[in-house]
Order: structure tokens, then C-alpha cells, then sequence
């Protein structure tokens, strides 16, 4: 059974952790579970990771993302327009973004994807994809932005 204030209390009952602003859950998008079993989000989006999924959005239509498990483009959240990365039984969807617009206006929906053998490592961490300056993997849609996408993570009991 999780300790109190964890964050896996924190999820199932909504609340931020204590040390953030309390603006922040208006901020914050947190993805529908989509994880059999599981009631708590897995993974989120920061405010500004929101901002240029919209600008993305309204160039390439609606999308997808893909934690990368290395190589290449090292560990980061791949953005990709929604099917241009075939996922299979190899894959597991952690959570589903429901994207509105700046007005609150449906968007659409962002499935967030990661292999099950990456997730047996990252199955105790909770997800905030953030963006920040610089250059990202060439295959991801922020890359000619300046932007890249990336993970904080936070650990949680479940």
C-alpha cells in the first residue's frame, strides 16, 4: 500500500505535489490511463510542452509520441504525425493526452507509446514530457523548432 502523500496518492486523488504552484494543476495535462487495471495517469504534459504540441498539431495534423529506448536519438519522447511510427505487441500505450485548443476547443487526441521491455524499467516512475531549447532527435516533428522534447520523471509506488 502506497505511503501517504505519495505520488501515486497524489495521482489517484488529483492533487500536485506539494512542493509545486498551486496553478499548476491547471497547467499540467495529465493522460487518460490507458494501462488495463490502472486507475492513475502514467504520464503528462508540461504547459509549455501543451503550447508546441498545438503549433505541431495545427501544421502535420493530429499525432502521436514514442519514448525512444536509446540509439540514436538517446532516451526522449518522439513526436511523430499519428501512424508514421508503427507500433505492435512489442509496444505498450502508457496514456492517451486529450489536446485542446488555447480556447479549451478539442484538438484531438495523443497517444503516448513506449516498448514493454523499456516500460519494465520505467513502470515506477511517473512521466512529464517538458520541452526545452535545443536540438532534438532528427526524427522527431520539434526538431526544426529549436525545441526538443524530454522526460522528467518522478518516482511513484504501485
Amino acid at each position: 500500500m502506497p505511503r501517504p502523500g505519495t505520488a501515486i496518492q497524489r495521482l489517484r486523488a488529483g492533487v500536485s505535489a506539494p512542493e509545486e504552484k498551486e496553478n499548476t494543476v491547471d497547467t499540467v495535462l495529465d493522460a487518460r490511463p490507458d494501462i488495463e487495471g490502472e486507475d492513475f495517469t502514467r504520464v503528462r504534459l508540461t504547459a509549455d510542452a501543451q503550447v508546441l504540441l498545438r503549433s505541431l498539431w495545427a501544421r502535420h495534423g493530429p499525432l502521436m509520441f514514442h519514448q525512444s529506448g536509446g540509439c540514436c536519438d538517446g532516451s526522449s519522447p518522439m513526436c511523430f504525425p499519428e501512424g508514421d511510427f508503427i507500433t505492435g505487441d512489442a509496444d505498450i500505450r502508457l496514456g492517451v493526452f486529450g489536446l485542446k485548443d488555447d480556447d479549451g476547443t478539442p484538438l484531438g487526441d495523443i497517444d503516448f507509446w513506449m516498448s514493454k521491455e523499456q516500460f519494465a524499467y520505467w513502470k515506477h516512475t511517473l512521466l512529464t514530457v517538458d520541452v526545452v531549447d535545443g536540438r532534438g532527435g532528427g526524427f522527431s516533428l520539434e526538431a526544426p523548432e529549436g525545441k526538443r522534447f524530454l522526460i522528467r520523471s518522478e518516482l511513484i509506488d504501485g
